[in-house]
């Protein structure tokens, strides 16, 4: 079975730092963009972060707890958690929550969980078990259709409500198929099933089809308020913003403020500056855990890194693209910086992962650019 706990080296600090960092952060922002609607719909401006922080704190047990474990015990249980996730996004067709016109939440009582967070890090754990222990075979186009075909049902049913996670999915297994066998030839065929797909998943729901047309001309629609408010939010910021807290957009203008379009309001109060300071924040997340994926020991735990490092860049990307209206609005958060319980929960708990492999790479002290970088 193989041990369970580490024991030795320490996590990588710049890692764990950065994480604290963006997670503090996340908390001063929420408050900061939460406090008029909870004070307007619960009379109490900590509504939002109260409830986040309970979350923050369950996720940062988490993130230390799985970071003490052996990251292949882990692994060798990824089918059964994939399993898990499967059921629960069929659970979601049947038994789901509605919230906001999106059905993606499981109630357990005065719970609410939201299972395509689960799908993410299980079809993560999965690929990298999957493609390490199938590395002489890793090579070509029909090793690709293999992987493709095993997250499927996962893509479906994510899909089915949630295309946007569906979208992160297909492109975390991009990443890892082709770390595994770097060859672009491969990615034509299925590049192009990719987007018969992604048609088919439009046409099915109208819904979508109308986000495209409001994305095309926002003024036009009146679903097309949000996206226009938080335009405003982004053009009034200016340079160095209005101050922290003296944002106006979220006053009942951008709606649901604390969630999807956050963004638009760090913009707004911190200006060009203060957002490029925390995207240049995730930027040394990613870079981070890219320098770990190239330095880690085995493939498993470097296509783990790169999985997660996938994961959150998509997301970044993502979010910033919408709320800046260079892409349409596909309902996806800002990690660690939206509210939402599940959300920070899971993506702590990846990157418990992420530092549990770190504890396997070697730390390389004899420059300071290799200490930083992982380059001598």
């Amino acid at each position: 079975m193989g041990r369970l706990w580490i024991r030795g080296q320490h996590p990588d600090r710049l890692l764990a730092a950065v994480i604290v960092l963006l997670t503090a952060l996340g908390m001063v922002y929420l408050y900061s963009t939460g406090a008029y609607y909870g004070a307007a719909r619960f009379h109490d401006p900590t509504y939002y972060v109260k409830k986040q922080f309970m979350a923050v704190s369950l996720g940062l047990a988490v993130m230390y707890g799985v970071s003490c474990i052996e990251y292949t015990w882990i692994t060798r249980r990824a089918g059964l958690f994939y399993f898990v996730s499967l059921l629960l996004s069929a659970a979601v067709l049947v038994v789901g929550k509605e919230y906001n016109g999106s059905k993606r939440w499981l109630a357990f009582g005065p719970l609410s969980f939201q299972p395509a967070e689960f799908a993410k890090a299980a079809v993560i754990l999965l690929l990298a078990s999957v493609i390490s222990k199938k590395k002489a075979e890793n090579a070509g186009f029909f090793f690709a259709v293999k992987i493709f075909l095993l997250i499927l049902p996962s893509v479906i049913l994510v899909g089915t409500n949630n295309l946007s996670t569906a979208v992160i999915i297909l492109g975390i297994a991009a990443c890892l198929i082709f770390m595994a066998n770097p060859k672009y030839l491969q990615f034509a065929g299925l590049g192009a099933a990719a987007v018969v797909m992604a048609g088919i998943f439009l046409a099915m729901e109208s819904y979508r089809l109308e986000r495209i047309a409001v994305w095309l001309d926002p003024e036009n629609y009146d679903k097309g308020f949000q996206t226009i408010q938080g335009l405003y939010a982004i053009g009034s910021g200016g340079l160095f913003g209005l101050g922290l807290g003296a944002g106006r957009q979220k006053l009942g203008f951008v709606p649901e403020a604390q969630n999807d379009m956050i963004f638009s309001i760090i913009c707004e109060e911190t200006g060009l500056v203060g957002a490029l300071l925390l995207l240049s924040l995730f930027g040394f997340l990613i870079f981070r855990l890219y320098i770990l994926s190239v330095r880690s020991r085995d493939l498993e735990g470097s296509l783990l890194l790169a999985g997660i490092m996938t994961h959150i860049a998509l997301q970044v990307i993502l979010n910033v693209a919408v709320v800046t209206n260079s892409i349409p609005n596909t309902g996806i958060t800002l990690p660690f910086i939206s509210y939402g319980g599940t959300s920070i929960v899971f993506l702590h708990g990846e990157l418990g992962v992420a530092l549990a492999v770190s504890r396997q790479v070697p730390h390389r002290t004899d420059s300071f650019l290799a200490a930083y970088t992982g380059y001598e």
